[in-house]
């Protein structure tokens, strides 16, 4: 089942980071009805739950953090204005006009990492818009936040 998961992760975020961000010794829940796989651990820690609707990952933040470190800098990546990681901190999702920088590759229903000005990891979530998009629109929901730092959302 791990391979399934690593093969999910090179799909969805590039060839070969699976291996790397799924390494030897992660453990994936089952779901016992379906015999698909639900979870990801590694060291007793979720990495990433495997979304029912389209079987795609959803990072928490532990998986972000292990994945901003394979990728290239700024994939994947959304920078939020100063004034907005206080909305943000508390899991309010993300507007356009705050949302400073993001990776003009990012497609609508990806999966980005949420950072402030300085690289900081504030949150995980649900890209709404391209990245192209994002911050060049002064309305319009950019990132639907789903888990932030500190807590759960």
């Amino acid at each position: 089942m791990l391979d399934v998961v690593r093969a999910i992760s090179n799909y969805q975020f590039g060839v070969g980071v699976g291996e790397q961000l799924f390494p030897e010794g992660s453990v994936v829940e089952v779901s016992k009805r379906t015999g698909k796989p639900k979870r990801v651990y590694l060291d007793g820690s979720i990495l990433a739950t495997v979304r029912s609707n389209d079987g795609l990952l959803a990072l928490t933040l532990e998986g972000a953090t292990r994945l901003r470190a394979l990728l290239p800098k700024g994939r994947f990546r959304v920078v939020v204005s100063d004034e907005a990681i206080r909305f943000i901190m508390e899991g309010k999702s993300l507007f356009s006009k705050h949302v400073v920088e993001a990776d003009p590759n990012i497609l609508p229903g990806e999966e980005v990492i949420v950072e402030n000005s300085k690289g900081d990891l504030l949150a995980v979530g649900k890209a709404m818009m391209s990245g192209r998009e994002m911050g060049r629109f002064k309305r319009g929901l950019a990132v639907k936040v789903r888990k932030v730092r500190g807590g759960a959302v």
